[in-house]
């Protein structure tokens, strides 16, 4: 056994010379490559340096001409024959003069004399740097050597973090593994079944859409065509307590919403006389969460909308008149609740510029209240609200919206 183990070594060193080897030889290879590259652009850089010289020896050649001419012409003691040559003697000076400056004296090398180019070297430096052995499984003689099971990736918690309502999750690639791929789990953040979140060959992800206010655990693990590894310990991430958020854009139906965007997506303003739907950049599922409207112009011929909708909603109608919206349309004097087209309990108090408007959304109790100027508007709104719901408003023409978000929930009377 001792002279196999000595045997097996002896082998697998002059295999592992002779990879190297064609490695070496590789990288020979493509520098003879790239030499050839420099070659070939010195050679263009000279032939081009070369027609621009071959140019301005002939504009010398030409301007050299004309001023032998002009000498021969101040030679001439006919004046009525100066006179008749001399205008156009000026004239074709005063060109060539012109043209001297434009295309000799201020005329700049085509090509410069710096090989403007840099060899990228990163990538194969880190690839021999990662250069390693892989751990292959046991194999009786004559049978076919795989790659073995991957061991558990490792989590880097420095490189991992979580905002808003997303995590980002890095760890590095196991040891002397040959990994074709890597596994990532979260949980429910609620401590509840793990799930995939992604599959691939990047070692770090962010997912995007969580709960706020939640602790999510993670975990990853890795595979290659023998099976899938261990996974890797646990990470916790939690998200933020409140949501920061702005109006989205895209969500909102893009350029040809009919909606006027500043302020970084926190306010808001319409262009025509029609309601237009305005969404907010997160969706809401689980959680107490809080936001207000400033009312920065406001006009008595509009009725803005706030509340919230399901991502199907109509885009182009007022915030309630269908079945995937739930909203509070004011005035300057009262207010009334809307879903579906039916709108209900007028409430007294309105608006004006200056005004703020609060949309309070308990998901935990499914409930929906708003607030106008610090004042509760009414008792509970909407109740039995399941589902994903995102912050929404409604304006059309004489009235302007910001959006403040990151705000405490106020506590409210829920009977």
């Amino acid at each position: 056994m001792s002279d196999k183990v000595t045997d097996s070594c002896i082998e697998f060193e002059r295999l592992v010379t002779v990879q190297c080897e064609a490695l070496i030889a590789a990288i020979n290879a493509r520098r003879d490559v790239l030499l050839d590259v420099i070659r070939s652009d010195k050679e263009a850089k000279i032939r081009t340096l070369k027609d621009q010289q071959a140019s301005c020896t002939g504009k010398l050649q030409q301007t050299t001409g004309l001023i032998q001419f002009c000498i021969e012409a101040l030679k001439e003691t006919d004046s009525a024959a100066f006179l008749q040559v001399g205008s156009m003697l000026i004239n074709r000076v005063a060109n060539t003069d012109m043209t001297w400056h434009q295309e000799v004296t201020n005329a700049a090398p085509r090509v410069s004399p710096i090989i403007d180019l840099t060899l990228d070297d990163s990538s194969v430096i880190r690839a021999i740097d990662n250069l390693n052995f892989i751990q292959m499984k046991p194999a009786k003689e004559g049978e076919e050597r795989l790659p073995a099971v991957p061991l558990a990736p490792v989590i880097i918690p420095e490189d991992c973090s979580a905002e808003n309502n997303s995590v980002t999750v890095a760890w590095q690639a196991p040891s002397h593994s040959f990994v074709q791929g890597y596994v990532l789990e979260l949980d429910d953040g609620n401590g509840g079944e793990f799930r995939e979140v992604y599959c691939g060959k990047e070692t770090i992800c962010t997912v995007d859409g969580l709960h706020f206010n939640s602790m999510y655990n993670a975990r990853v693990k890795a595979f290659n065509n023998t099976g899938e590894g261990e996974y890797s310990e646990l990470i916790g991430l939690q998200t933020a307590e409140v949501a920061w958020f702005t109006f989205d854009s895209v969500l909102s139906g893009g350029p040809c919403s009919g909606l006027n965007f500043s302020s970084e997506n926190q306010t808001v303003s319409a262009d025509g006389w029609e309601h237009r739907v305005a969404l907010g950049s997160v969706g809401f599922s689980r959680g107490v969460h809080y936001w207000e409207f400033t009312i920065d112009k406001y006009t008595a011929d509009t009725d803005p909308a706030f509340g919230v909708a399901r991502l199907d909603v109509a885009r182009d109608k007022m915030l309630g008149k269908d079945d995937k919206g739930f909203a509070m349309y004011i005035d300057r004097q009262r207010s009334w609740f809307q879903h579906n087209s039916v709108h209900e309990r007028r409430v007294e108090g309105g608006i004006s510029t200056g005004s703020t408007v609060g949309v309070l959304l308990d998901l935990e109790r499914h409930t929906l209240h708003f607030i106008v100027n610090e004042m509760p508007q009414g008792s509970v709104a909407f109740r039995d609200l399941y589902g994903v719901f995102y912050p929404a408003v409604s304006v059309n023409r004489g009235v302007t919206l910001t959006l403040h978000t990151g705000l405490d929930a106020p506590r409210m009377d829920y009977h």
